[in-house]
């Protein structure tokens, strides 16, 4: 009777989703170690108030980015042109909505601004699938360009200036709530439903991994390898120009040269931290998520327990450090085996 257990437990930890959940659970004890009233939740003026609500709002742009790389890893791809994305998108908003001091004015309609935003962001997007796909550039060098110059077209779209917005209703979409909780969460929700059942219930997703594990073959079965691959691009551009539309409007502010600084960093991370695998095929909505929130459980924490700015991005090099090597079933086959009795040691080869 034993050895169910055993089973059980044994093949809970090859989960890929076991280490990604255990670390955001020790993440959410040691703040809650150091900070006693980190769990709790407040009902004050109609809606929710908690640090747990504070990291859920800040971490809904880095999430919407991640669940666009995912799409961009699983097909062999990488996207390091999001941040860039975000600021182009962010920048355009601004500029289309303004307003006046008074808050009562918008250049263009808000609808007209939130449409251009995203279409810019999906144009962005298209552009660096046609160069991966279509051109056969690399994708680390295809989206390069973007990343470089997407900074450039932002700053002009803001004449170099940060653009302050003062149209209270644009403040709803990043800093607003509904049903006492902060709309961006709403707006994640439903970005991951559809994404969820476009992968699982159609055949999206084999697609999806076919093109990752090996595209040639997948052409050879017939499947549109060229234009899904550009679709995947198009996809992230898409969410990254979401993510800048809430990161605007939660800062009430523009920044074409910081906003969206390094999101494409924390995004892969948080992709690769919830056991999607870089060298495409296998990836997991649902872990990329779980890795978003413990980069963002992570960022919370370090500010919180008071450790020098200069030194947190070392810190959480080194954390997710230690994660991925948990996760690597080649490492955990290594520990396991010295930590056997020395006679098996020595029979090793």
């Amino acid at each position: 009777m034993s050895e169910v257990p055993s089973s059980f437990l044994t093949a809970a930890l090859r989960h890929r989703l076991v280490w990604p959940l255990l670390t955001l659970a020790l993440l959410l004890a040691v703040n809650t170690a150091f900070n006693a009233s980190f769990l709790h939740l407040e009902w004050r003026d109609g809606h929710l108030y908690g640090s747990l609500i504070d990291i859920l709002n800040r971490a809904a742009p880095l999430v919407l980015v991640s669940l666009g790389m995912t799409m961009v890893i699983a097909t062999r791809g990488i996207d390091i042109s999001v941040g860039a994305v975000v600021a182009i998108a962010a920048a355009l908003a601004a500029w289309m909505i303004g307003g006046s001091v008074a808050g009562s004015v918008s250049r263009f309609p808000m609808p007209l601004a939130i449409v251009a935003a995203l279409a810019i962001a999906l144009v962005c997007g298209l552009w660096n699938g046609l160069l991966v796909a279509k051109v056969g550039m690399q994708p680390i060098i295809a989206t390069l360009i973007l990343m470089v110059a997407g900074r450039g077209i932002a700053q002009l779209i803001t004449g170099g200036q940060i653009i302050t917005i003062y149209y209270a209703p644009f403040f709803f979409l990043g800093s607003g709530y509904l049903l006492g909780l902060p709309f961006s969460l709403f707006i994640v929700a439903t970005v991951f439903a559809l994404l969820y059942l476009a992968v699982t219930r159609t055949a999206l997703g084999l697609f999806v991994q076919a093109v990752g594990i090996n595209p040639t073959a997948a052409r050879v079965a017939g499947i549109q390898a060229k234009r899904l691959i550009i679709a995947a691009y198009a996809f992230c551009g898409f969410c990254a120009g979401i993510a800048g539309l809430l990161i605007s409007s939660n800062v009430k502010s523009a920044d074409g040269n910081n906003a969206g600084q390094l999101l494409e960093l924390d995004a892969i991370l948080a992709v690769t931290l919830g056991g999607t695998a870089l060298t495409g095929g296998r990836f997991s909505l649902v872990g990329s998520v779980i890795g978003a929130l413990i980069i963002q459980t992570l960022t919370y924490a370090i500010y919180s327990l008071g450790v020098p700015p200069e030194i947190n991005l070392v810190v959480k090099a080194v954390v997710v450090f230690v994660v991925m090597l948990l996760q690597s079933p080649e490492f955990r086959a290594e520990i396991g085996f010295w930590m056997r009795r020395p006679a098996a040691r020595e029979m090793r080869p």
